[in-house]
């Protein structure tokens, strides 16, 4: 199977090919031994990577190689760049920021370097943010500390208004730290600066504390939030087993994919019964939570439950509100839960203690592990790298162990869940030995 520079499964096509400025003529600064060699890596992709479905077989294709080369397309002491961090917290968006600012003027010795201050709001003159030089001194210790030096925003802004600023600005190379949402404002960031043929490079660096960007194995930061989560789930453990019949409940972030739910059950073997928004699951009938979890106390006296904060929608009543973002107003289902579980176990003549955590602003707001610092280092390096090459309308990435460069299509064309049907997911329910919750359909189709 010889790799392409194209995916072809079922009914879409996508080129794996990255869109550049145009030719690279200018000397690098950085020593020769440093430069790519191999312009693309083969990689063989699975169901996990295309559709969640393990029968795929799989599909060979050839990525283009992150890293240094030996020819710019920018001329480094002529080029000003820009960073902005979009969305929510996340531990080690301050890692990314130093990492790119240290690379663009340590090694390349770029002009300039600015900071767009909260989000794409700073690129709006309406809202009057200030716009902030970044230089080596000013970022040299933010790593230390949680959260952005720049802040963030929520929200689309019109990208007419973002590329006038830039082209007002001067700003050659566009660094963009965000999720989902953030890389859809960077493709029309992209088709504006199209439009206009300008000469502007624009990379996008992947953050997501839920760990759902397609694609991307594992972001920056999700592994600094799985230790965290430990943390609460193993005081949830500790206030479960002080009491007769005690339940923890530890509620995780996690919008549509339960994968820090998933990684710090399998971290922590306390947890009893872990429930993510991939599966809706039945309260009541048989393999119903509520009679599995009475049943649980009967026999131990004691349960910890771990629950995304996007699981068990479909326990609430349908909400029309959307966030800034647009995505869809979650219902804190954990309040359903518990009111469930206590009219449940009342009924059952079974007396127990609940106790609730939230740990999730916590999480988001700790600075970054040894491990993320050093991931965070990596992408930061690669995308001053990708954007003085002329690289564009791309995210740099960890794919398969190596780190290369994403068409931006690939990446938003859907959001990563957790594979319900993969031997991963069965070794945390094995972790728990909770059984195979029933789904809402297959309860009201089960009598008890």
């Amino acid at each position: 199977m010889k790799p392409e520079h194209k995916i072809n499964v079922g009914d879409y096509s996508i080129t794996t090919k990255i869109r550049s400025l145009g030719m690279c003529k200018i000397p690098s600064p950085l020593p020769e031994a440093s430069f790519v060699t191999r312009e693309s890596i083969p990689v063989y992709l699975d169901g996990e990577q295309l559709d969640e479905l393990n029968d795929l077989p799989p599909v060979a294709a050839e990525f283009e190689t992150a890293g240094p080369r030996a020819t710019l397309f920018f001329d480094p002491p002529k080029t000003k760049c820009a960073v902005v961090t979009c969305g929510g917290l996340c531990p080690g968006t301050n890692d990314v920021i130093r990492a790119v600012v240290m690379e663009a003027f340590y090694k390349y010795h770029v002009s300039s370097f600015l900071g767009i201050k909260y989000g794409l709001e700073g690129f709006i003159a309406k809202f009057k943010h200030d716009v902030e030089e970044l230089t080596p001194q000013k970022v040299t210790h933010i790593h230390q500390f949680g959260g952005t030096v720049l802040g963030s925003s929520r929200g689309p802004q019109n990208p007419e208004e973002i590329v006038d600023a830039l082209d007002r600005m001067n700003v050659s190379c566009l660094f963009m730290i965000g999720g989902d949402g953030t890389m859809r404002a960077m493709q029309g960031i992209v088709r504006e600066i199209e439009l206009r043929s300008l000469r502007i490079a624009v990379i996008g660096i992947p953050k997501t504390i839920d760990n759902d960007i397609n694609f991307v194995g594992e972001s920056f930061g999700f592994e600094t939030a799985v230790f965290k989560a430990t943390e609460a789930i193993q005081c949830a453990h500790t206030e479960a087993t002080g009491y007769k019949n005690g339940i923890g409940i530890v509620k995780l972030m996690g919008r549509e994919s339960g994968f820090i739910a998933a990684q710090a059950t399998l971290a922590m073997k306390d947890v009893n019964f872990v429930l993510i928004p991939e599966i809706p699951f039945a309260l009541h009938g048989r393999r119903g939570l509520l009679p599995e979890l009475a049943e649980r106390l009967k026999k131990r006296s004691h349960a910890v439950v771990v629950i995304a904060e996007g699981a068990g929608q479909h326990l609430t009543a349908s909400r029309n509100e959307t966030d800034p973002s647009g995505n869809i107003a979650l219902a804190d289902v954990s309040d359903v839960l518990r009111h469930e579980i206590k009219k449940y176990l009342d009924a059952e003549g079974l007396p127990f203690s609940l106790k609730y955590i939230d740990p999730s602003y916590i999480i988001r707001s700790v600075p970054a592990n040894a491990n993320d610092k050093v991931y965070c280092g990596f992408l930061g390096q690669n995308a001053v790298h990708a954007a003085m090459a002329g690289k564009t309308n791309t995210v740099v990435a960890k794919l398969k162990g190596r780190y290369v460069h994403l068409p931006l299509e690939l990446v938003i064309r859907k959001r990563r869940k957790l594979n319900i049907r993969s031997a991963y997911w069965q070794t945390v329910l094995d972790s728990t030995g909770q059984p195979d919750l029933a789904t809402v359909g297959e309860a009201a189709s089960e009598t008890p």
